[in-house]
């Protein structure tokens, strides 16, 4: 028995150690870092990842910066542009070798020779928007025309730049082509004929960097190294007001926004920035992250995100509304990042870069969406989220609520003082106009959403203890509240007058959960009843009658949280038995124990809109996701709060969920779960022969461990973009 204890100690040294390392090479080898967690695994006695919040957040850092992705080589110099066919299935490069090359998008692999013809530098390339021809330009001057899908020249090359071309695109409708270049000019060509319309575009003061058409065809942008973009009148060549001045070195890449509103554009000096694109107004501050210059950028095709590459060798994900960071860097690239662009459906990225090679990346995210919302001075206890999913409101137990910008993570105003305890509970109106708290003092109190003003000069009292839980009718017109004192009230919203009896008794303890029906016809609670089993109870949301005789009993304990589905035909509690149940929302009838599932308390539930999913926060620090027809779950649980989770809930779109804790945080997570988190960490490795990395050799020699290896399991998972 010795012996035994012995090994467990020394397996669970290894595995801290592993961790610890991993965690210390996050952000300067992110590769080696999900290497050294995936080498914990088989470490452990049981062959079960070390159920450690320090352990997940190395892996999932390590995962947000290295992003699975495939290496294309095959450019015998540096690839300075690519592009995505608007059908999704194919990429284009340009490379100082000359050459042009033609890609699966799938796979990475190569379609066909080199297309040959530019006498110097291919700088440029773009697909036409029916996915049937290229145009490429280079250092030679001239723009060349291709067949997509044969590589042959289409046209003798078009000549009229007196420089190297640096950026070709074109137009929306096909019938036209725009070209940038050192002789400081922009050109439009016939994309039919070849020939040039018109007189060169001039008003830079330097090279033309880069040039896009406006999503209507109406427009045109172009970026300078006189660090000005300007806009231009695409049929006459006419300038549009005056340049665009903000960046403090030479503007590289400019690009529309999918709707013509935005303009993006990345600077040598490190920065992205956002613009009007009517009025040319600057949209906010610079958005910096980078360590050196940006050399290209892009819009996903829902113009929620922009990606940015940099010479710093990394790539970076934007919200394209609030500027926030998405995530850590991208890294793979040996040499800086000369081109980006996303696949026609968002899910992927390309980049090329000075080490001769693309890269294809996975542009989803399942690891948490920036840092912890920070602002309450103790444990949140319940979290909200606006029905147009742009701001998130919480109450904790310093006796205030917060509002929080549901992109950004920012706290916007001050704290919402007013309760004489802890915030127990917050709901938002149909109309997200005001919002509605309860609190350990008993009371219930309404403000107004936008200033934060309480709304109505008094408290509503009525509750003999702390209230626990407080919900909105989808009408908007009355509230429900549950306490600990055994009963519900319900309130008329305008007024705050109570409705309906005084209090509705039925839990023989405490109310810890109410919800209206999707029709706002019943409620639902949960609480406690025959000494400490949970239950949940129906009741008439006009009179305050009980519904449906006895209560849907099955819990072993007190039930903290219920959630009906949208259609209204499913409920789902959490319990402090550690369970999950779904239940037949007429009936009463249990339709599925979820488990396996949390190690302690569920504390918190919410159901998705659609109705597929379900969320679930529990005292042992994790939310876990369901599939809400099965009760299946969905993946591991997601790791990052130090402390009880105490709430959650779904954006209205469904793809995002956000988390109260105890630690004083809230937290933002993307919607895909992480699925088996193994499995997960396998397909962030980088792909070698088709195959996931394992390598360890070089990785073990250096940190001085002996047995390096990684699971076996991981050779056994498809690659993500096979």
């Amino acid at each position: 028995m010795k012996y035994q204890a012995q090994q467990a100690e020394n397996a669970k040294a290894r595995v801290d150690a592993l961790v610890a390392l991993a965690g210390s090479r996050v952000e300067s080898d992110p590769i080696d870092a999900l290497k050294l967690v995936l080498a914990a695994w088989p470490s452990s006695a049981d062959g079960v990842f070390p159920q450690s919040s320090l352990a997940f957040r190395a892996i999932t850092s390590a995962i947000s910066a290295t992003r699975p992705h495939v290496i294309m080589g095959g450019h015998e110099g540096s690839v300075y542009s690519v592009a995505a066919s608007p059908d999704g299935t194919r990429l284009v490069s340009g490379s100082q070798d000359g050459t042009l090359r033609l890609w699966d998008a799938q796979s990475g692999a190569p379609l066909s020779d080199p297309l040959r013809g530019h006498e110097g530098w291919v700088t440029s390339v773009a697909f036409s928007l029916d996915g049937t021809r290229l145009v490429s330009g280079g250092s030679d001057g001239t723009l060349r025309l291709w067949d997509a899908k044969s590589g042959v020249p289409l046209l003798d090359p078009l000549r009229g730049h007196e420089g190297l071309v640096t950026s070709v695109a074109f137009s929306p409708d096909g019938t036209r082509l725009v070209s940038g270049s050192q002789d400081y000019a922009l050109r439009l060509w016939d994309a039919q004929s070849g020939a040039p319309l018109g007189d060169p575009l001039r008003g830079h003061e330097s090279w033309v960097t880069s040039v896009a058409f406006s999503p209507d065809g109406t427009r045109l942008v172009s970026g300078s190294w006189d660090s000005t973009l300007r806009l231009w009148d695409a049929q006459s060549g006419a300038s549009l007001g005056d340049p665009l001045r903000g960046h403090e070195g030479f503007v590289t890449s400019v690009a529309f926004s999918p709707d013509g509103t935005r303009l993006v554009s990345g600077g040598g000096d490190g920065t992205l920035r956002l613009w009007d694109a009517q009025s040319g107004a600057p949209l906010g501050d610079p958005l910096h992250r980078h360590k050196d210059g940006v050399g290209s950028v892009a819009v996903s095709p829902d113009g929620t995100r922009l990606v940015s590459g940099s010479q710093d060798g990394t790539l970076r994900l934007w919200d394209a509304q609030s500027g926030v960071p998405l995530g850590d860097p991208l890294h793979g690239h040996e040499d800086g990042v000369s081109s980006v662009a996303f696949s026609h459906d968002g899910t992927r990225l390309v980049s090329g870069g000075g080490d001769g090679t693309l890269r294809l990346w996975d542009a989803q995210s399942g690891v948490p969406l920036g840092d912890p919302l920070r602002g309450h001075e103790t444990g949140i206890s319940s979290v909200a989220v606006f029905p147009d999913g742009m701001r998130l409101v919480s109450g904790s137990w310093d006796g205030t609520l917060r509002l929080w910008d549901a992109q950004s993570g920012a706290s916007l105003g001050d704290p919402l003082p007013g309760h004489e305890g802890g915030v127990s509970s917050v709901a938002v109106f149909p109309d997200g106009m005001r919002l509605v708290s309860g609190g350990g003092d008993g009371t219930l109190r309404l403000w107004d959403a936008q200033s934060g003003v309480p709304s109505g000069s008094d408290p509503l009292p009525g509750h003999e203890t702390g209230i626990s839980s407080v919900a909105v009718s989808p009408d908007g017109t009355r509230l429900v509240s549950g306490s600990w004192d055994g009963t519900l009230r319900l309130w008329d919203a305008q007024s705050g007058v109570p409705s309906g009896s005084d209090s509705f008794w039925g839990h023989e303890d405490g109310v810890s959960s109410v919800a209206f029906y999707p029709d706002g016809t019943q409620l639902v609670s949960g609480g406690t009843d025959d000494g400490n089993f949970g239950t949940l109870r129906l009741w008439d949301a006009q009179s305050g009658a009980p519904l449906g005789g006895d209560p849907f009993g099955g819990h072993e304990d007190r039930v903290n949280s219920v959630a009906i589905s949208s259609n209204g035909t499913r409920l789902v509690s959490g319990s402090s038995d550690g369970t999950l149940r779904l239940w037949d929302a007429e009936s009463g009838v249990e339709l599925a124990v979820l488990l396996p599932g949390h190690e302690s308390i569920v504390t918190g539930v919410a159901i998705s809109s659609n109705g597929t999913r379900l969320v679930s926060g529990s005292s042992d620090g994790t939310l876990r996701l369901w599939d809400a027809q099965s009760g299946a779950s969905l993946g591991e649980p997601f790791w990052g709060h130090e402390d009880r989770v105490t709430s959650v809930a779904f954006s209205p779109d469904g793809t995002r969920l956000v988390s109260g804790s105890d630690d004083s945080t809230l937290r933002l997570w993307g919607n895909l779960p992480p699925g088996n988190i193994l499995q997960v960490a396998c397909r962030y490795l980088p792909i070698v022969d088709g195959r996931p990395d394992t390598s360890t050799d070089g990785l073990a020699d250096e940190i001085g461990i002996e047995n390096l290896t990684l699971p076996q399991d991981c050779d056994s998972y498809d690659p993500p973009f096979n």
